[in-house]
């Protein structure tokens, strides 16, 4: 997978899981019966997708510069 800035990880990841917790609650609490379950659903979905990103921003290696590109000290 390519690699992510820590950054962009760490927003996404609060997004998810504020919207799992917020739809969890809402699904539980607050929405009428017939919406109960699909809200509650996709709250345990939107939770899973920051756990997963989670995961990523734990796991992923630090980008390293490109050796191609950087400019030799010894170059006259």
């Amino acid at each position: 997978m390519r690699y992510i800035e820590p950054t962009r990880v760490k927003v996404l990841m609060m997004m998810f899981f504020a919207t799992g917790i917020l739809g969890m609650i809402i699904g539980l609490v607050i929405a009428p019966p017939s919406m109960t379950m699909i809200l509650t659903f996709m709250g345990v979905i939107n939770f899973g997708l920051g756990a997963f990103f989670s995961y990523i921003f734990l796991t992923q290696t630090k980008k390293s510069p490109d050796k191609r590109k950087k400019k030799r000290k010894n170059d006259k």
